[in-house]
């Protein structure tokens, strides 16, 4: 079932089930374009036989990233090195979308001192997050028409289709959450004015690049906080988004402040004994959403062994399974995988012994070897933990420093 076909809403057809779900490259250059890394670890990728792969965090306003290596589509004149990128992402018959996004409050200081946001409700975590402003009118304009700008030289460069971001906390995710949007005008309060900001950019992307041209939304199951954005309201906008045009929902969950979409131990209290058994984090989540949409549903965290994406997607539970690490850790393993001859992929989890450090030292470790891919070097097993969870701020405040300067 993995390597059959999917036609989606739009017409595109998906030459199999298995998607390269979106990581941070962290490899831009001065003026936020792509590299020949892109260019070498996207190939590489294409190679793996996936029938979509989804760019990391590609931002629409260069004051308020992600990371310092961010690429950002806000200019026409990166034109020719988008479409080279593009060009080798998709150089094996597979789709490209680019996943769209704006940082909002976890716009780290490196960046932006006062990051815009719903509301002046601060991320504390490790002291790497300013006080946010809340969002003026023509600040949400602003971002509706960096959604759109971003989406149309997209499809101008060459890639398939985009991915709006509205989870794992980022601006889109933090106007859908109560915690973080405590607004009282038409873009706060009610679930329906909450999602308000979302549904407008799907719209307005929708009437620029046509039909055609895939759009897919990452929304989270929830946020996994008291007083966050909930697995009802989240039904509510799927819900919603059944009325959009829109092609692919992908599930994930959490923020920065609870990282459930990326620390995948066994000790992680959000992952109920049932979602364990049966690897997928947000399967019984899919369930849900099964009962109330038709919406083409990927699922992205867990999935390791090719058995059981071949029964989720049997039963119907799923129509396209998302991985992220194996796509570091098993990637030319990938092809086998995909005609069985590889059973199990890897699930490797880096430990440094000390709660506070555990989930900074695996994204310095997965961090590391997607550099090292874009150098043209091979996955590196061994990494000293503490290092990697000193990696991203060291790495992060040189790469902001070297393009300040």
């Amino acid at each position: 079932m993995i390597n059959t076909k999917l036609i989606l809403p739009c017409g595109v057809i998906l030459k199999n089930r298995l998607v390269k779900s979106a990581m941070t490259e962290r490899i831009s250059n001065r003026k936020f374009e792509p590299t020949r890394g892109h260019e070498k670890l996207y190939k590489n990728w294409s190679t793996t036989g996936a029938g979509l792969l989804i760019t990391g965090n590609v931002i629409i306003d260069r004051k308020h990233l992600e990371s310092a290596g961010n690429v950002c589509f806000d200019d026409e004149n990166m034109l020719s090195k988008l479409h080279l990128w593009a060009k080798a992402a998709k150089s094996n018959g597979n789709q490209v979308w680019v996943q769209i996004s704006h940082s909002g409050r976890q716009a780290n200081k490196f960046s932006v001192g006062r990051p815009l946001a719903p509301s002046e409700v601060q991320l504390k975590k490790m002291g790497l997050f300013g006080k946010p402003k809340a969002m003026t009118e023509d600040d949400i304009q602003e971002v509706i028409e960096g959604f759109v700008k971003a989406a149309k030289l997209a499809k101008k460069a060459g890639f398939t289709g985009v991915q709006i971001h509205a989870a794992h906390g980022y601006l889109l995710n933090q106007f859908l959450s109560p915690r973080t949007n405590i607004r009282t005008d038409q873009w706060g309060g009610s679930i329906e004015n909450r999602s308000r900001l979302l549904l407008t950019i799907i719209r307005e992307i929708r009437k620029e690049v046509e039909g055609g041209f895939p759009i897919s939304v990452k929304l989270n199951s929830a946020d996994f906080q008291r007083g966050g954005f909930t697995e009802d309201e989240s039904l509510k906008v799927v819900k919603m988004l059944n009325k959009e045009k829109i092609d692919v929902l992908e599930i994930s969950g959490g923020t920065y402040e609870k990282l459930a979409f990326f620390l995948m131990n066994e000790e992680d209290a959000v992952v109920k004994e049932s979602t364990k058994r049966r690897e997928a984090y947000f399967i019984d989540f899919a369930k849900k959403i099964r009962a109330i949409s038709e919406l083409p549903l990927m699922i992205t965290g867990g999935f390791r062994s090719y058995d059981f994406c071949n029964e989720v997607l049997e039963n119907g539970e799923v129509d396209l399974i998302g991985m992220g690490r194996p796509f570091i850790t098993n990637r030319e393993d990938i092809p086998e995988f995909l005609k069985g001859r590889i059973p199990n992929l890897e699930n490797l989890i880096l430990r440094t012994g000390m709660q506070q450090f555990e989930d900074s030292a695996e994204g310095g470790f997965y961090a590391r070897q997607l550099i090292r891919f874009s150098k043209g070097k091979r996955f590196k097993l061994n990494m000293n933990p503490l290092w990697c969870s000193m990696f991203l701020v060291i790495y992060e405040f040189r790469k902001a420093m070297a393009k300040k300067f």
